[in-house]
């Protein structure tokens, strides 16, 4: 509480004690850990590196204690507070349907999607769930389940084939291509594109995946789409097939402290519900 009021004053009148409690048990904190925990000065205090790693390891045990005070007031009815999910944006229509089921189940919990390629240090609080893409995450306290495997085709859009043709599946030399022939990419049909593509065919160089789509869509040139970004729409037309050669695996990650709260696992419940449905 001293650390997010920033004043002894603020966090005694908010916990209901007096300051000397609230300096006495921070002068206790440190003596125990040999640290300093915060920087003093004359308009409050601040949070040392040694306190921040202290107010990680609290904000995760503040939730374990909400949600086992919400258990013992009526379980899901009571879950409040934030939900942190963090995903690679190309996934998100993916994650979005559990998203608008648990909003309407839990209204009152504040729902926070961080589309990012950043990966989120679960261990500091970071995100209560992440959903990861390439090898399986073997971080110590992390609990890890496959969410499900994205397969990639090639495609070209509608706009393209009207102007060139149905490129044919053995003679695509002549075709032009979005995307990357760099070798350091990881993506699962990046040695296909190695192989296959020149830099006279690649008539845009992306590595970011939502670009790719809108230049596929738009006719630039062919490229590999997942499945799920082409489901259901006219403006793709399918070149080579989605393989198991060219899929990632997505994976389902949460720290153990949190896996086992009551809002997380109401979250996964949503998860697995739509996934047993699709």
């Amino acid at each position: 509480m001293l650390a997010r009021l920033g004043t002894v004053s603020a966090a005694a009148e908010s916990l209901g004690v007096h300051r000397a409690t609230v300096n006495r048990h921070i002068d206790t904190l440190e003596t125990v850990l040999r640290a300093k925990l915060f920087q003093r000065h004359a308009r409050g205090y601040t949070l040392t590196e040694s306190g921040q790693e202290m107010l990680d390891v609290v904000g995760r045990a503040d939730e374990m204690f909400s949600d086992l005070a919400g258990r013992h007031h009526g379980r899901s009815e009571t879950l409040s507070g934030n939900l942190i999910v963090t995903a690679l944006p190309g996934i998100a229509s993916l994650l979005t349907p559990a998203l608008r089921e648990f909003h309407l189940a839990h209204p009152q919990i504040n729902i926070e999607f961080a589309a990012s390629s950043n990966l989120a240090k679960l261990e500091y609080g970071e995100a209560h769930i992440a959903f990861r893409a390439g090898p399986k995450p073997n971080m110590p306290d992390y609990v890890v389940k496959l969410f499900k495997r994205i397969c990639f085709g090639l495609y070209a859009g509608r706009r393209y084939v009207e102007l060139n043709g149905h490129p044919a599946a053995g003679a695509l030399a002549n075709h032009n291509f979005v995307g990357s022939i760099e070798p350091s990419s990881r993506l699962p049909f990046a040695q296909w594109m190695k192989t296959h593509v020149s830099d006279r065919n690649l008539s845009l160089k992306t590595t970011d995946q939502q670009v790719t789509i809108s230049a596929v869509r738009d006719g630039i040139g062919l490229g590999f789409l997942s499945e799920n970004d082409v489901s259901g729409d006219p403006d793709f037309v399918e070149i080579l097939p989605s393989a198991q050669d060219w899929s990632v695996a997505i994976w389902q990650v949460t720290h153990i402290d949190l896996h086992r709260t009551e809002k997380v696992q109401q979250f996964l419940k949503h998860i697995r519900y739509l996934d047993s449905r699709a």
